[in-house]
């Protein structure tokens, strides 16, 4: 069955405060927002993984480490990019993500439909294929505490 294959990806980052905040390659206003080396945004850097994981081409630090000055501050949307450059080589394509991201504040239910809209166009799939879904982690820890974000994301690809 080389030609489904699914991959798992999850990200978690520290928030700081005055700190800009992107999520899915969309900037959405806030108090805080992630301390990374790149741009911070878990939900494309879980996606990354997913489909690393499901390539079998290992994760996201192999390809792009944080120890290297080309990767500093980047936008993860390049890394989307050459990530589905290195799924396609292989002949694979993207059917579907299913993904969480566990943040108490700021609230991303307005901002879902431009995060799919975001990743449509990266990731050459429908919207329909895209779902996000936003949970709190019900003031337990540290989403909880508001000391950091989590994304978690499941891809199917094929041959």
């Amino acid at each position: 069955m080389e030609n489904i294959r699914v991959g798992f990806g999850y990200d978690v980052h520290q928030l700081g405060d005055g700190r800009k905040f992107v999520l899915g390659g969309v900037a959405i206003p806030s108090e805080k927002g992630p301390i990374a080396y790149s741009d911070g945004d878990v939900l494309i850097h879980a996606l990354c993984d997913a489909l690393f994981g499901a390539a079998c081409l290992g994760d996201i630090g192999v390809h792009f480490p944080d120890i290297s000055e080309e990767f500093r501050g980047i936008d993860s949307k390049v890394l989307l990019r050459k990530t589905m450059e290195k799924v396609e080589e292989l002949g694979y394509h993207v059917i579907n993500i299913d993904s969480t991201v566990s943040l108490e504040r700021p609230k991303l239910k307005e901002y879902v439909p431009n995060i799919q809209s975001m990743l449509s166009k990266l990731l050459k799939i429908p919207t329909t294929a895209i779902s996000i879904k936003a949970t709190t982690s019900e003031k337990l820890g540290f989403v909880g505490r508001e000391e950091g974000i989590a994304a978690q994301v499941v891809v199917l690809i094929t041959k």
